[in-house]
C-alpha cells in the first residue's frame, strides 16, 4: 500500500514486501543479508511496538524540552523561532531520505521543530489567551481517538481510502501555495488568506480546518499501520526510530492545523 508518510513510504523495513521490495536497489550480498534478517536476528533485535512507543516518548520529550525554550526565548530572540523553523525542515528532509535511521538526526529534529512550535504557540497564545491548552487537548483527543479505533480493529488503512487522501492531499497543498502566494503579493489581505472568505456565514477556513484535522487522522492510521507493518517484518530495532520520527511529524502537522482552526473561530 502507498504511504503518505515518507518516512515510512521510502523505507522497505515498513513494505508489505519486506526485503524483497527492495531488491531492484540493493547488491545479491545485501538482499541475501535482508532475507536471512528475520531468522538471524535474535528477539532483543528487532523492532516492537514497545520499543518504538519508548522511541517516539524520548522523541517528543526532546521536542517538548524545545518548545519550552522556545516559548520563552521568542519575545527576545524572535530568531530562533525562524531558525528552529528552517532547521527543522532541512533536517527533516535529511531524515526522509537517509536510507538508515540517525537517532541523533531524529532528536535533533524535534528539538528544533519544538522551539518552532514554542514560538508560534507564542504567538497565537499572544492574540488568543488559552488557544496552546485548547489545540494540544484537541491534539491528544484526536490522537488517542485514533490510536484506539486502530487498536481495536474500527480502522483500518485501505487503498482506496489512501488513494482519496492522496488526492485531497496534493489538493491541500496546491491550496496552502495559492493562499500563501495571494497573501504576499497583497490580492488578498485578509489576515487568514481565502481561508477568511465567508461561505453562508461560516468562514471557508473552518471547513477546510475540519477536513485536513480528519486527513491528518487517516495519516495517523497510516503511520500505525505502517509501524504494525515493520514489526511484523520483523525489521531491525534500530527503524523504531523511523517510526517515531514518522509519528511526530504527523502530530506536530495535527497541532498546528488545530492551532490554527481555533484561532479562525474565535476570530
Amino acid at each position: 500500500m502507498a504511504l503518505d508518510n515518507p518516512a515510512f513510504s521510502r523505507n522497505p523495513a515498513f513494505s508489505q514486501q519486506g526485503a524483497v521490495a527492495a531488491a531492484q536497489d540493493v547488491s545479491a550480498q545485501q538482499l541475501q543479508e535482508m532475507y536471512d534478517r528475520p531468522t538471524t536476528l535474535p528477539d532483543t533485535e528487532v523492532m516492537t511496538v514497545e520499543n518504538t512507543i519508548s522511541k517516539t516518548v524520548a522523541s517528543f520529550g526532546v521536542l517538548l524540552v524545545g518548545a519550552a525554550a522556545g516559548f520563552a526565548l521568542t519575545p527576545t530572540m524572535p530568531w530562533v523561532f525562524w531558525v528552529g523553523a528552517i532547521v527543522g525542515f532541512v533536517l527533516a528532509m535529511v531524515n526522509i531520505f537517509k536510507r538508515e535511521p540517525s537517532p541523533a538526526l531524529i532528536l535533533a529534529y524535534a528539538a528544533a521543530q519544538g522551539l518552532f512550535i514554542g514560538g508560534i504557540s507564542l504567538i497565537y497564545e499572544t492574540q488568543y489567551s488559552g488557544i496552546i491548552a485548547q489545540a494540544v487537548l484537541g491534539t491528544l483527543a484526536v490522537f488517542g481517538v485514533t490510536l484506539a479505533l486502530f487498536a481495536s480493529g474500527k480502522v483500518r488503512a485501505s487503498k482506496k481510502a489512501t488513494k482519496v487522501f492522496l488526492i485531497a492531499m496534493v489538493g491541500y497543498l496546491v491550496f496552502s501555495l495559492v493562499n500563501m502566494i495571494l497573501m504576499w503579493t497583497g490580492v488578498n489581505t485578509d489576515p487568514w488568506g481565502l481561508r477568511g472568505v465567508e461561505i453562508m456565514g461560516i468562514p471557508l477556513g473552518l471547513v477546510i480546518g475540519v477536513l485536513v484535522i480528519l486527513m491528518a487522522a487517516y495519516s495517523l492510521v497510516l503511520d500505525f499501520d505502517a509501524i504494525q507493518q515493520g514489526v511484523r517484518n520483523r525489521a531491525p530495532k534500530k527503524y523504531g526510530w523511523s517510526g517515531a520520527f514518522g509519528i511526530m511529524v504527523t502530530v506536530i502537522w495535527l497541532y498546528l492545523e488545530i492551532l490554527r482552526f481555533i484561532a479562525i473561530a474565535r476570530d
